[in-house]
């Protein structure tokens, strides 16, 4: 099969219905894709309890360095109701110049186009001057458990180090080369708990109102800001994202009340100064003279998600320099160097090298009738050709 085109890439992989956690076949796909291409196959089923088998793989092409890794994900979120697709979802048809098909753009998209780059960089030149690897999880859109933390732990056990990584997510907002992702806020999410005393609404005096503590411990962590934001990242921002007593009876004070939330954080803060400062805000109002009076301090308890997403930023020169010189160089335009959005799995990349993201338009990404420009599929395939070319002749610098 040839893999130089990256839309015949693509449909073959969207036809996997590799609803997460499914393989679905596009692990079996991508391995037959490589294998012709001299790269070496593995394949890593990764487990833990109360979560789901998940399958992985990991292929590399030649044994010295540098090492230039594309890290990605075949799993793709649910399609809804498929009746609402003007195109089945895993039958990648093209219509009027697009491709469409659940993963199109988030992101087998981008795993398609890498192997057509890899594969025209070796019709053109021969094998690279060094090592390329895949490292694909079938985890990205689940729980993040059984996915690229271990297939990362698997693979450094067995000896690979890294010298640098792209991954392949849909970073630009609305036109090839609009951004590349070179670093990502943090993420904490937590659950805050206020024990009152349940009674009769007409007889307030007998019970304490949860209602009016959550309230108010929920004013604390929305207001001040946390920061007006870095040269890099944009302000810190924490957002309550409910608040409930479970109560149906409009006549009776609750037992208790709840909030949680999530905060987006910069570079001003560690997750655990941050989680002191969030500890410090519920203090103060839970003491607050705002609370009814002679119902101090407000009896709260806070729990946190496990595994918070730590804030990184990618200082390296070759990697960027490169990268943003071949978007320039294909579409005419200089990107701009972002952090913003939502996590990704380069925030566990970035504990083994220096990572980037840089992919297709994002705007139809777990969307009915996602789907992604035939003439992008070719454009990202010439950035990343030029991106292999360009790394490998600056990876020493």
């Amino acid at each position: 099969m040839t893999v130089t085109d990256p839309v015949s890439n693509l449909q073959t992989l969207i036809r996997c219905a590799s609803v997460t956690p499914a393989e679905g076949g596009a692990l079996t796909a991508l391995a037959d894709m490589l294998l012709p291409l001299g790269f070496k196959v593995e394949r890593m089923t990764a487990s833990e309890p109360g979560t789901p088998d998940i399958e992985n793989l990991y292929a590399r092409l030649g044994t010295d360095g540098p090492h230039l890794m594309f890290a990605g994900h075949t799993d793709v979120v649910p399609v809804g109701d498929a009746t609402s697709w003007s195109h089945p979802p895993f039958a990648a048809e093209i219509a009027d110049g697009e491709l469409f098909g659940r993963g199109a753009v988030d992101m087998k998209g981008g795993i398609a186009c890498f192997v057509a780059a890899v594969a025209r960089h070796i019709e053109k030149n021969g094998k690279p001057a060094g090592s390329i690897s895949f490292l694909i999880t079938g985890d990205e859109e689940g729980p993040a458990i059984n996915g690229t933390v271990k297939l990362l732990q698997w693979a450094a056990e067995r000896g690979e180090t890294w010298d640098a990584s792209l991954v392949g997510e849909p970073t630009n907002p609305d036109r090839l080369g609009d951004m590349i992702k070179i670093g990502r806020r943090g993420s904490i999410s937590g659950f805050i708990t206020v024990h009152g005393v349940q009674g009769h609404a007409a007889y307030p005096h007998l019970a304490d109102n949860p209602v009016r503590s959550i309230i108010k411990l929920a004013e604390a962590l929305l207001d001040p800001p946390f920061d007006a934001g870095t040269d890099s990242f944009q302000p810190s921002n924490l957002e309550v994202t409910s608040i409930d007593v479970g109560n149906i009876a409009t006549n009776v004070i609750p037992a208790k009340a709840t909030a949680a939330f999530n905060i987006r954080f910069n570079d001003t803060w560690t997750a655990d100064t941050l989680k002191a400062e969030i500890i410090a805000r519920l203090d103060a109002a839970a003491t607050g003279e705002t609370l009814r009076p002679g119902r101090t301090p407000a009896k709260y308890d806070i729990t946190w998600s496990e595994r918070p997403s730590h804030v990184f930023l990618t200082r390296n020169n070759a990697l960027i320099a490169s990268l943003s010189a071949a978007v320039e160089n294909i579409t005419g335009q200089r990107p701009t160097l972002s952090t913003t959005g939502g996590t990704s799995d380069a925030r566990y990349i970035k504990d083994y090298c220096p990572v980037v993201e840089f992919g297709l338009v994002g705007q139809t990404m777990h969307m009915v009738d996602e789907r992604v420009a035939l003439s992008d599929l070719e454009t990202l395939t010439e950035i990343y050709q030029t991106f292999i070319q360009r790394w490998f002749e600056n990876a020493d610098l």
